[in-house]
């Protein structure tokens, strides 16, 4: 097998871009289902374990059935078989199954569907655009990871006519929130500051390392309500994700950042040297 796109569905290694999900399935149909991202090092996914307990606990939010990681690893192991990926995506889905073209659910069996596929790494830095669109903190799907991306498929397409690598949302309280695939944290007098999870965010697998390291490290990191205009204040700003991992910002619209980022490039080099001694923290 080449190191391109890997695609397993149900048991089975498919063409990428051949039929392999029925058109009737609620993921099509309504966005019906939970997915997980993470980040592949010579050919090992990164912090797979935390993967997993989040991806259960999107299912039992959105009332799916209880996942059966042993489908899910099963389809992981064939897609990570042959050549090792240096670095890339591994994308896991479950979805509700055939259902009919509403809301409705029926009694299907789960959709298990994962992908694996080479990348190219991440520029040193990147710039934010604040969108006008918010995040519902109430929503019934605040904070789980669901096929239902829409919305940041817009927010995303913004960014980039901005030139930017990330939108940013506000939640409905005028609050910073997130990005459409990213947590975002500020630097204000030497602590470190991110939305807590109440904001409506999704808790982010690298976010939740980056705290936890970065504490134990001695750095101040703080879970805090913020007003979405620190971002034009802040000292530094920064954004994390699966395959981002820790990255800097040099502009917010059209506020350009200090290029001297330390407390940045400090939580950057405590990630990767930890990363580096254990794949599933």
């Amino acid at each position: 097998m080449s190191t391109s796109m890997r695609v397993w569905v149900d048991g089975d290694l498919v063409d990428p871009t051949g039929p392999s999900v029925s058109a009737l399935d609620h993921a099509v149909t309504v966005g019906d289902g939970v997915f997980e991202t993470a980040k592949i090092v010579d050919g090992r996914p990164f912090a797979l374990s935390r993967h997993h307990r989040r991806l259960e606990r999107s299912a039992e939010g959105l009332g799916l059935p209880p996942v059966d990681l042993a489908v899910v690893d099963k389809g992981i192991a064939a897609v990570l078989d042959g050549p090792a990926i240096p670095f890339g995506r591994l994308r896991y889905s479950v979805t509700g199954g055939i259902g009919p073209l509403g809301s409705d659910r029926d009694d299907s069996s789960l959709t298990h569907i994962v992908l694996a596929a080479p990348q190219a790494p991440h520029p040193a830095s990147g710039k934010l655009t604040v969108v006008p669109w918010t995040r519902n903190e109430r929503s019934a799907v605040a904070g789980l990871k669901t096929t239902s991306y829409a919305e940041n498929v817009v927010a995303l397409a913004r960014a980039k006519r901005e030139g930017a690598i990330e939108a940013v949302f506000a939640n409905t309280r005028g609050e910073l929130c997130e990005c459409t695939g990213s947590n975002v944290f500020v630097v204000v007098d030497g602590v470190v500051l991110t939305p807590p999870v109440g904001s409506g965010l999704l808790a982010g697998i690298t976010r939740e390392l980056t705290m936890e390291w970065g504490r134990a490290a001695g750095v101040d990191v703080r879970e805090e309500a913020l007003p979405l205009d620190v971002l034009q204040t802040a000292d530094e700003v920064f954004i994390t994700s699966s395959t981002k991992d820790v990255l800097a910002i040099h502009a917010v619209d059209d506020r350009a950042l200090p290029e001297h980022n330390p407390v940045t490039r400090e939580l950057l080099r405590v990630f990767r040297s930890n990363a580096e001694r254990d794949a599933d923290p």
